[in-house]
């Protein structure tokens, strides 16, 4: 522990596994007091009381972040449990692929309302607060998707692009309030999700050696590779960074044919 982030409150969003949940670590490691939020009651209590006892300052609160009331709720909890936020990291996400004319009405809802609404809930929630306090930042986990396209992935993409947009429209809108909004853009990452992916091929160990070939280097990225990046976006070590994107994919999205 270094203490980069001991004078940061930190909102993490989907922070009960996978990249989350390093974050959340990651930010614990380096002196920050964090409130974390997860759809997953169980899980995220587990977890947070976890961190709780290995000497971490956190609350936690179970909600779903497509709910504007419930995420503005969340936050005023978090200035009474850790003080008034001056950070955010928008992680929660949902993978919602399918054929275009395929989609249901209920699939496009979905994705949208969790890796968009759900963001701007959170954004919306406490920027007021960043405002008034002098300054703040907010950290948005997009994806490759977000300015790459792989086919049968609709409507994902679509969600991912317009929280890239998100993000360099508020970063532009509040920088001269000292608040910087920013995004990192992770390629395959070996969490839960990824693996699953794998799982729902006839053949998983092919599948995930087909998905190691796309990657200049031959792997993919750990949720603590992710992490450590994150830590380094919401400090103040970047003051001038503000309305970008950082990608950590290992090279795969600039590579145009995999070897």
């Amino acid at each position: 522990m270094t203490g980069r982030l001991t004078k940061k409150r930190i909102f993490v969003t989907g922070a009960a596994q996978g990249i989350g949940l390093a974050i959340a670590k990651a930010f614990l490691r380096e002196g920050a007091s964090l409130y974390l939020i997860d759809l997953d009651r169980e899980l995220l209590e587990k977890e947070a009381r976890a961190l709780r006892e290995a000497g971490g300052k956190l609350g936690w609160m179970a909600a779903d972040i497509g709910g504007a009331a419930a995420m503005a709720d969340a936050v005023r909890r978090a200035a009474e449990e850790i003080g008034p936020i001056n950070a955010l990291v928008n992680n929660a996400g949902v993978n919602v692929f399918a054929e275009p004319l395929e989609t249901s009405d209920e699939e496009w809802n979905r994705c949208f309302d969790i890796n968009l609404k759900g963001a701007w809930n959170c954004c919306k929630a406490v920027l007021p607060g960043m405002i008034e306090a002098g300054g703040g930042v907010v950290l948005n986990i997009a994806s490759t998707h977000a300015f790459t396209i792989i086919p049968h992935t609709f409507p994902y993409p679509l969600a991912k692009h317009a929280l890239l947009g998100m993000t360099k429209s508020l970063g532009l809108e509040y920088a001269s309030k000292n608040i910087r909004v920013n995004a990192l853009a992770p390629g395959y990452v070996s969490t839960q999700k990824v693996i699953d992916y794998w799982n729902s091929f006839p053949d998983p160990e092919a599948a995930k050696a087909e998905t190691m070939k796309l990657h200049p280097g031959g792997r993919i990225a750990s949720p603590e590779e992710i992490a450590m990046a994150a830590v380094f976006m919401v400090s103040d070590e970047c003051p001038f960074m503000n309305a970008t994107c950082l990608t950590i994919d290992g090279g795969l999205s600039v590579q145009q044919h995999p070897a």
